[in-house]
C-alpha cells in the first residue's frame, strides 16, 4: 500500500483515505506520521512533531477513557502543536482539559443539552428547519452547505447561546476562520487569534447584557454560574462562548452536508428512507458513522504506555482517527455500506468517555428534523455539481455542494 500522508491536511481535502486507512487496521494499527516540519501561526514558525495514529476501534475507546494516562490537557486535542503561551490560553477550553476541571465545567452547561431538554425544544427545531427550507424551495437549486446545513446549527445554538440570530452570519464566518486556518480560502489573515480577539469582544459585550438582563440562556447560566465557590472570569467565559459556537455548528452542519453526499451516492437508500420515516433514527446514526465529521483528536501521553503492543513514551504526541475507527470491521459489518437501517451502529462520531459531546443529543435531534423536513418537501433534491471540500487535519468538512430539486409552487 502506497503511504499517504497523514499530517498533510491536502490529503483531506481530496477525500478521505479510506482505503488507506483500512490497511492500517490491519497492518500498522499504531502508526507513526512522521512530522510536517515548521507551520505558520500568525507571523509565527512553529515548529511540529510526529504523531502516532490510532485506526481501531477498540484503542480509540480505551485511549478515550483514560483520561490519567492519554492527556488532553498536555498538549491540547489539535494535532497542530502550538507555543507555550497559545496552548495555555487554549486550555482554558473544557475540551482541553483533563479531570477534574474539566469535570467541574462540564456540569456548568449540562442542563442545557440533556434529552429531556432537547425533546421539548424539537418543536422549535422543526420550525427552524422548516424556514431554512421556505427560504430556498421555490429557487430550484442552492449551495447545501451555506443556505441548508450551515444555516439551521446556527439558528438553534445562536438562540441556545443568547446571540441574536441576525448575528448568525458572523458567527459563520468566525466558525469557519478558526476551523478552517488551514485553508487558503478560509484563513485570516492575521491567524486565529485576530479572530478569537473579535469573538472575545461580541462575548464580553454579551456577559455584560446577561450580567444585567438574565435570560433563559447558555450565556446567563455561564456569568451567573460558581465553579467551586469562584464565578467564571472574563477569559474563562470568553472562551466557553467560542467552544459552544464552534462545537455547536460544525459537526452538525458537516453532518448534514456529508449525509446529503451520501445519499446522493446512495439515492436506493434516500428513496428507503423517503418511504419508511420510522428509520430516520438509524439513519441519523448511519450519516454520523458513515461521514464521521472530526478527523482526528489528540491526546499526549502522561507516562510511558503501550497501545495494541506499540510502546509508547511520556509526551508522544498521538491522534485518534475518528473515520477509521467507524469503519472497523471488526465491529462494523461491510464498514464502507451507507445503510441507514444499521443496526447496532455505536458510532464514534462523538467521541467516547468522559470527553464525549455535550452536545450529540442536539445534533442528532437537528440532523434527524432536517432530513425529515427536507425529504418530505424536496424528496428529489440531489447533488448537482461537484463538492468543494475544506483542507483540514481536524474536521471532514464541504465547503459548497451544489444541489437541485423540484421547486415548490
Amino acid at each position: 500500500m502506497e503511504p499517504v500522508n497523514l499530517a498533510d491536511p491536502y490529503t483531506f481535502e481530496r477525500g478521505m483515505p479510506h482505503d488507506y486507512l483500512a490497511w492500517l487496521r490491519r497492518n500498522d494499527p499504531v502508526h507513526w506520521q512522521e512530522p510536517e516540519g515548521a507551520l505558520p501561526l500568525g507571523d509565527m514558525e512553529v515548529p511540529q512533531q510526529g504523531f502516532w495514529v490510532v485506526t481501531r476501534y477498540a484503542d480509540v475507546q480505551r485511549i478515550s477513557r483514560d483520561q490519567a494516562t492519554f492527556s488532553s490537557e498536555r498538549g491540547g486535542t489539535t494535532v497542530r502543536d502550538l507555543p507555550e503561551d497559545t496552548l495555555a490560553q487554549m486550555r482554558q477550553w473544557m475540551i482541553n482539559q483533563d479531570s477534574p476541571q474539566h469535570t467541574r465545567l462540564r456540569k456548568l452547561v449540562n442542563a442545557g443539552f440533556t434529552p429531556n431538554m432537547i425533546r421539548r425544544m424539537e418543536a422549535h427545531i422543526r420550525e427552524l428547519a422548516g424556514g431554512v427550507i421556505d427560504r430556498v424551495a421555490r429557487k430550484g437549486e442552492c449551495d447545501f452547505v451555506t443556505e441548508i446545513a450551515a444555516e439551521l446549527p446556527l439558528l438553534v445554538i445562536a438562540e441556545l447561546v443568547g446571540c441574536p440570530p441576525e448575528d448568525r452570519a458572523r458567527l459563520f464566518a468566525w466558525s469557519n476562520a478558526l476551523i478552517g486556518f488551514e485553508d487558503p480560502d478560509l484563513r485570516d489573515g492575521d491567524g486565529p487569534r485576530s479572530v478569537m480577539e473579535e469573538m472575545f469582544v461580541y462575548a464580553d459585550a454579551l456577559a455584560a447584557k446577561r450580567r444585567s438582563d438574565a435570560r433563559d440562556d447558555l450565556a446567563s447560566a455561564l456569568v451567573h454560574a460558581e465553579v467551586d465557590g469562584e464565578k467564571l472570569d472574563a477569559l474563562a467565559f470568553n472562551m466557553f462562548f467560542i467552544l459552544l459556537i464552534l462545537a455547536g455548528n460544525e459537526t452538525t452542519r458537516n453532518a448534514l452536508s456529508g449525509g446529503m453526499q451520501a445519499f446522493s451516492e446512495h439515492p436506493g437508500e434516500q428513496r428507503r428512507l423517503i418511504a419508511d420515516r420510522g428509520l430516520l433514527p438509524r439513519a441519523t446514526e448511519e450519516i454520523l458513522r458513515y461521514v464521521s465529521p472530526v478527523i482526528y483528536m489528540r491526546r499526549t501521553l502522561t507516562c510511558d504506555a503501550e497501545v495494541a503492543g506499540r510502546p509508547l513514551r511520556e509526551n508522544d504526541k498521538l491522534v485518534m482517527c475518528y473515520p477509521a475507527a467507524n469503519r472497523d470491521e471488526e465491529v462494523f459489518d461491510a464498514p464502507d455500506r451507507f445503510d441507514i437501517a444499521r443496526d447496532p451502529n455505536p458510532q464514534l462520531a462523538f467521541g467516547y468517555g468522559p470527553h464525549y459531546c455535550l452536545g450529540a443529543n442536539l445534533a442528532r435531534a437537528e440532523i434527524r428534523v432536517m432530513f425529515e423536513e427536507l425529504f418530505r418537501r424536496l424528496p428529489d433534491i440531489e447533488v448537482c455539481g461537484p463538492a468543494r471540500r475544506l483542507r483540514s487535519t481536524t474536521v471532514s468538512s464541504i465547503k459548497s455542494l451544489p444541489v437541485r430539486f423540484s421547486p415548490e409552487a
